[in-house]
């Protein structure tokens, strides 16, 4: 379960104009970041951005069209099995065999990854254990709950000791109980130094989790950074959100204003007057809140939907 060690002067993953088409869609559009060990960095983006895409180049499951990519120093697709030996992936769909049980699926995984028998068993007990599955070992697949089989998907996904851990869209469809517990084990992975990608829609899971977000749009990464810093350099620090204003009111001086469909949004530096303005709108109608992440990804992928 300890991430192996990896030298600080080689990079985990390096991409440069990284290009993926699929016939005339552009997937994934120039581009270009690197990622150093122990980092944990969330791609955000909304559905068809290219963030899946993005995840299948780094584990050699597509074949880039264009540009530089590089794992471990690594080439993808060429030294595909050398570099999957060192990456553990937690796909976005299910796709563990329904006919095993949960100790067997990890069983199984150990075959492909090499493992002697005695190695697997002892990794597949400390995993289960960690994971509180150990009382669901025997029980069949179809038999878990949405929150058991991620954690057995992880569980599969660190049987073979990853340097690199990543995760596509892990927590989506979980209910909020389940979302934190998984949050609480990938925290304690990045304190055992493991390196981790993580795409998901879920803003606060991505400022929970990640050091550093990228932020994709139609296939290109249009903002990098911490997500603290990037609320701060892009966005007012506090936001006024209000619903259902027939007729909205005269912005005061100093303030920003945005309307997506019924909602109006109010931004300014200063809290006093979205304070006052709060006042002339009631309580009921509006909430007065720091701006955060979601604030930036819609100014910069839009508020409307994306066909």
């Amino acid at each position: 379960m300890n991430a192996a060690s990896t030298s600080l002067s080689t990079p985990i993953v390096a991409a440069r104009g990284l290009t993926k088409r699929f016939k005339d869609l552009v997937a994934v559009d120039n581009a270009s970041f690197v990622i150093g060990p122990n980092e944990c960095v969330g791609f955000l983006g909304p559905n068809g951005a290219g963030k899946t895409t993005l995840m299948r180049m780094i584990y050699s499951a597509v074949e880039k069209t264009a540009g530089e990519l590089t794992v471990f120093g690594l080439t993808p697709m060429k030294e595909r099995k050398r570099i999957n030996a060192r990456v553990g992936v937690v796909f976005q769909d299910n796709n563990l065999d329904q006919e095993l049980n949960a100790a067997e699926s990890l069983l199984v995984h150990s075959l492909y990854c090499g493992m002697d028998f005695a190695t697997a068993r002892r990794r597949i007990a400390a995993l289960l254990s960690w994971l509180d599955l150990s009382s669901k070992a025997n029980s069949a697949i179809r038999a878990l709950s949405g929150g058991m089989i991620r954690r057995l998907m992880i569980a599969r996904a660190l049987l073979n000791g990853p340097e690199l851990l990543i995760l596509d869209e892990p927590t989506t469809g979980l209910d909020p109980q389940v979302r934190h517990a998984l949050w609480s084990l990938l925290r304690e992975l990045k304190r055992r130094g493991l390196t981790i990608l993580l795409t998901t829609h879920y803003m606060e899971e991505a400022q929970q989790l990640a050091e550093r977000v990228l932020i994709m749009d139609h296939g290109r990464i249009i903002l990098d950074g911490a997500p603290n810093t990037l609320i701060q350099n892009h966005l007012e620090r506090y936001v006024l959100e209000a619903s259902g204003l027939c007729r909205p009111p005269t912005p005061l001086a100093g303030i920003r204003h945005e309307r997506a469909g019924d909602v109006d949004y109010f931004y300014s530096h200063e809290e006093p007057p979205l304070q006052e303005l709060h006042r002339r709108l009631g309580n009921g109608q509006a909430l007065l809140r720091h701006a955060n992440l979601e604030d930036v990804f819609l100014k910069f992928t839009g508020r409307g939907l994306h066909e």
